[in-house]
């Protein structure tokens, strides 16, 4: 625009957030006023498409997710090509709360990992297995953007959902600075958000992880085990016979409260590459120890998170034995809702080809065989 990108005032400003004569045209791609005004082109009320005007249901859609955004910035730009984005049926951040929240625990559960607990009973209580949060330090630049962290687990306070648990492990800025935040701290927090895992009626449910990967599996375990229900209103989720939890890291002093498994009432079988606990090795070698017999591809199905390659090779075991896997991607991530396309993964078409899918909206969750790894 005339002054800068984000238009005269600021990207929510009196004339649009892109500027008067900049690559989104004369006005802009959402209506005169702003895009979340009141003549969007999804829709009287909100970019969301709730009052969807003359767009088909369609447009609506790709334009409550920023597909447009996207595309009319390859198209223009002559760069990235995103013409074939197929926009998600669901937008899991529209239901997502912004809050600062309130640390009321923070410890340390193993070598460089942390499990803290906030008060936030707006996500608590909507939050199912595999989605996840956006944490932000707040009041502060450095870092500057959020950071994705599992819901770890949610609990109550006599009345309803109220705190959720995120574990995560000290790598980097975000997490380092983290470290340091004290129960009475506040962080920025926005959520839940993703697909979460949705699996089909399972005998045998098996749960893979490794590193820090248990932090999308333990609310799922429980949930199937009858152990807890989750989402609001609560979602009735097909109990499962058994849970088998092949947990792998790289020692003994990795592993972060494996007994939340155990008491959940997880079969749990742990392997660690140096043999300081458990199998000597790695989930493959757990996994072909723990079905040696065969597997009955019928009534079995994995929930696997961690690195990508241990995902990768979880995936090809998994196809090799017939057995369906879904995964937790863990791509690196900015927004959680979106827009801003740094989480893309490549996964594959029907036709055999292959496109890019944000993780935030479209995932995390995806069937191990539409990866493209």
């Amino acid at each position: 625009g005339a002054t800068d990108w984000c238009g005269a005032t600021d990207w929510c400003g009196a004339t649009d957030w892109c500027g008067a004569t900049d690559w989104c045209g004369a006005t802009d791609w959402c209506g005169a006023t702003d895009w979340c005004g009141a003549t969007d082109r999804c829709g009287a009320t909100d970019r969301c498409g709730r009052q969807a005007g003359s767009s088909d249901a369609r447009q609506a859609e790709a334009c409550r997710q920023g597909v447009v955004v996207a595309f009319e910035a390859g198209r223009r730009w002559k760069g990235l090509n995103m013409a074939s984005v197929t926009p998600a049926t669901t937008c899991h951040a529209d239901g997502a709360h912004h809050l600062r929240a309130r640390i009321v625990a923070h410890d340390q559960v193993a070598e460089a990992t942390w499990r803290i607990r906030i008060d936030c009973p707006e996500i608590a209580a909507r939050a199912v297995p595999g989605q996840f949060a956006m944490l932000r330090l707040p009041d502060r630049t450095d870092p500057l953007l959020a950071r994705p962290l599992a819901v770890y687990d949610t609990f109550g306070d006599g009345v309803g959902p109220r705190y959720a648990d995120f574990v995560y492990l000290v790598h980097g800025r975000f997490t380092t600075a983290l470290s340091f935040s004290r129960p009475g701290d506040e962080l920025a927090v926005w959520g839940p958000l993703g697909n979460g895992f949705w699996l089909p009626p399972v005998e045998h449910l098996v749960l893979v992880a490794g590193g820090i990967g248990q932090t999308a599996l333990l609310a799922l375990a429980r949930e199937r085990l009858g152990k807890a229900r989750y989402g609001l209103p609560h979602r009735d989720a097909p109990a499962a016979r058994q849970v088998t939890f092949c947990w792998g890291a790289r020692h003994a002093g990795m592993f972060a409260a494996p007994n939340d498994f155990r008491d959940a009432g997880c079969d749990v079988h742990l392997a660690t590459l140096d043999g300081s606990a458990g199998t000597k090795g790695t989930v493959i070698d757990l996994l072909d120890m723990r079905f040696a017999c065969g597997v009955d591809r019928s009534t079995t199905r994995i929930a696997c998170c961690g690195p990508e390659p241990m995902m990768a090779a979880v995936s090809r075991w998994a196809d090799a034995k017939g057995v369906p896997c879904a995964v937790s991607l863990e791509t690196p991530m900015a927004c959680g809702i979106g827009i801003c396309f740094t989480c893309v993964a490549k996964i594959r078409d029907a036709d055999g080809g292959w496109d890019y899918r944000r993780t935030c909206v479209e995932g995390p969750i995806f069937d191990s065989q539409s990866v493209e790894w």
